[in-house]
Parts: C-alpha cells; structure tokens; sequence
C-alpha cells in the first residue's frame, strides 16, 4: 500500500534547497559558470551517526574568484561533546561547542549556501556524509550536492601525484599537496582555515588543468561526484 500522500511534509527550508539542487552537473558547462562552494567540517570523531559537527566553515567560488567576503564560520553546540583522540587534532574543546550555535540553526544557515553549488573539499566524502546526516536528522531530507575532492583532482592534475597501478597508493595529503604547490597552510585543523587553504589549492589546480587541457575548463573535465 502506497502512503505517499500521508508523508510530513518537508520544512520549507529544505524544500526550496532540494527544488534549488539538482544532483548532476552537466557535463558541457562551463567552469566559469559553475558556482562551487569550498567547505570544511571538523568533527568530534569519525564514525558517521555517531559523532558530531563541531565546526563548520565555508567559502564560495564562481569564475575563478574566491568570495572571502561572503566566508562563513560556525562553532556548532555539542553538549555531549568530550576531549578525545579528535581534540589533539582540532583543539576544539568541550567549552568551545558549549558557547556554540544550535546545530540546526547552523544547518538552517548553510542550506541557502549550499542552493545548486558543487562542495569543494580535501577528502570531502566524509565531511559530506557528516552534513547528510545532520540534514536529515534535523530536515529529514539528504545532502543532494555534487562535490569534489581536492585530492582526487590533484592526482589527475599533477604528475608528482598521479595514480598508479600500485594498490596501496593513498591519496595526497593537504599538506603535501600545499608543499608541492607553495600554497601556505593556514591555521590547519580550523575549519576556517582549511577551508581557505583548500580554496586556494583548488583554483591553483584548476588553473593547472586548463594550461594542460590548452582550453577553458568544462564540467565534465574535473572529477565530480554527482549527488
């Protein structure tokens, strides 16, 4: 028995996100059409459904510019948040999320960022599968973006990283690729700062594509995930 017409009706903030972000790009656009939105999460842990959002951080990016000025940050409220193995990592303390924002209130902030842009982030699949999560707990709807791993374009862009038929070749760290680059790190394990670093990584290798390809960039030519 279909009870399709007995299903809650989505909040509107996430019904004008899903209207707004269709799960593929297509492939002949433009790369200067494209808007992307670069993003960092950083968290209480890495087991999905289990740990939290602790910060979150975004940039966005159209036609090769960076938009710092529209730049937004978040410090998400945890309170069952505990000093553990992550904290060494990001120094995000119990105190810090206490004084933080409800974590719906931060996703309600990040959902008209998030309308028809392509993520951009360095090993962005577990951050994205952290904001799913979070999505549909407090919406009840998934993340439907397409994204874009920073590593993964590197090892298509670069030789010095390139993949080989090697099994346990792992992809390039941040700091390996920002080495290679000179690309300065900035305030590493901040969302904030990585979320800088990682928008300048990506336009820097964008650039580097196009010199390789000897054309404007299209869609189909960067290594999208689709949604």
């Amino acid at each position: 028995m279909n009870f399709w017409p007995f299903r809650r009706p989505l909040d509107p903030l996430a019904q004008t996100y899903r209207d707004a972000t269709p799960r593929r790009v297509p492939g002949r656009r433009p790369w200067s059409e494209l808007r992307f939105l670069v993003l960092d999460a950083e968290t209480s842990g890495f087991k999905i459904g289990r740990d939290r959002l602790l910060s979150l951080a975004t940039m966005p990016a159209l036609g090769g510019d960076l938009r710092v000025g529209e730049a937004a940050g978040w410090v998400v409220r945890q309170p069952s948040a505990t000093v553990n193995a992550a904290t060494a990592v990001h120094g995000i303390l119990p105190a810090d999320t206490a004084a933080g924002e409800a974590e719906r209130d931060v996703l309600a902030a990040l959902l008209p960022q998030l309308h028809g842009a392509i993520i951009v982030g360095h090993h962005i699949g577990f951050d994205c599968a952290m904001i799913d999560e979070a999505l549909r707990r407090h919406f009840g709807t998934g993340l439907r973006n397409p994204h874009l791993d920073t590593a993964a374009l590197a090892q298509q862009t670069l030789d010095a990283f390139g993949r080989t038929a090697y099994p346990g070749q792992r992809p390039p760290t941040l700091e390996e690729l920002c080495a290679h680059c000179d690309i300065p790190l900035m305030d590493r394990h901040t969302a904030a700062g990585d979320t800088f670093t990682t928008a300048e990584l990506f336009l820097f290798l964008c650039a580097r594509l196009r010199r390789r390809l000897g054309r404007p960039l299209l869609a189909r030519d960067l290594p999208i995930a689709h949604g």
